[in-house]
Parts: C-alpha cells; structure tokens; sequence
C-alpha cells in the first residue's frame, strides 16, 4: 500500500472512499479492431454532388484598419446601424401617438354630441305612482280583451270571425309583453317628442 491506493481483488480503490473508479472508454491493448466492415456509399461522387449542388458560403463582412493591416469582423466594429442600439428604439413613434390622440378626442367629441342630443330630447322619468296606474290600466285592458276572446263562439265558421279571433289575439299578446316589460323595468324614461 503506497500512496494511498490499496489493491484489492485487483481493482484500485482510494482510501477512504470505497466507490469503483468509473470505467474508461478507450480500448485496451489486448482488443482488436472489428474488421471486414465495408461501405458500399462511394465518397468522392456523394462529395462532388454536395458541392455542385449546394449553396456558396457567403463570407464574414470584415474591416481592414490599413491597406496592408490586419482584418477585424464588421458586425462588432461599431460602424454598422444597430437598430436596437438607437435612442428611440422601442419607443412609440410621434405620429402615431398624435393619431391616437385625436382618436380619442373625436370618440370624445361625438358621446357628448350624443349626450347633448338627449338632453334636447329631454327625456322623463316616469314615476313610481304613474308606472303602477300604467301597469293597473294595461291589467284592465287585458282582462277585457280576455272577457272579448272568451265570449267568442266554439266553432268559427265564417272568414270575419276568424279574423277578429285573430285580431284579439294579438291585441293580447302585445298587452301581456307590455306589462311584462313594466314590471321588469323599475325605472322607465319617455321621451318628449
């Protein structure tokens, strides 16, 4: 034992740390080489058609300090425009901050047209007492229209009385939907016309 190693069935250890060193890759000196295998692929041709065929490869653009000096890479020199070195990279351009400017004050400028349009209709709110005597009215319409359809004979034979089933009818419908919408709505606005 010197050095630290010690041998032990064969396998160096170190000292202190029984873990196997790792196993090495390369091939030792008693291992031959595989032979016989053979490519069938013909290099020289596969070669001159990738070259015929293939794009040319565009140079690095490069600066020269003097005639005869030495060569430096254009891209990191300095003298090509980077965009994103510029001072207003990034920054919102002028005319488009004016265009969304006068976006707004057009949008502006036509709520309050509409808004002023209102006013000088100059709608009403209508109140709570005169919602509940609409609402008791458009009752009372219906309950009549109602007592009408009833009193309608079973069987209609002629064309008048059809229509004026029919007639009734809608006249019902439209009264129901009205006082649905009523009760719906709390506060209601009519417009003086």
């Amino acid at each position: 034992q010197e050095q630290g190693f010690s041998l032990r069935g064969g396998e160096p250890e170190i000292e202190g740390n029984h873990s196997k060193l790792p196993a090495l890759s390369v091939p030792r000196r008693t291992d031959h080489p595989v032979m016989g295998i053979q490519s069938k692929k013909n290099f020289i041709n596969t070669n001159a058609v990738a070259a015929i065929t293939g794009l040319p490869k565009k140079p690095q653009p490069i600066y020269v300090d003097r005639r005869q000096g030495d060569k430096y890479l254009l891209e990191t020199s300095g003298l090509v425009p980077k965009y994103i070195k510029k001072k207003d990279y990034g920054v919102t351009p002028k005319y488009v901050t004016q265009r969304n400017e006068e976006m707004k004050r057009a949008q502006k400028e036509y709520e309050a047209g509409i808004l002023e349009h209102l006013k000088k209709r100059a709608m009403k709110r209508l109140s709570d007492e005169e919602r509940i005597s609409l609402l008791q009215g458009l009752k009372k319409n219906w309950e009549e229209v109602y007592r009408e359809f009833q009193g309608l004979s079973v069987e209609i034979d002629t064309i008048p009385k059809k229509i004026y089933k029919e007639k009734l009818e809608t006249q019902m419908k439209q009264l129901e939907h009205d006082i649905e919408v009523i009760e719906k709505h709390k506060v209601i606005y009519i417009a003086n016309e």
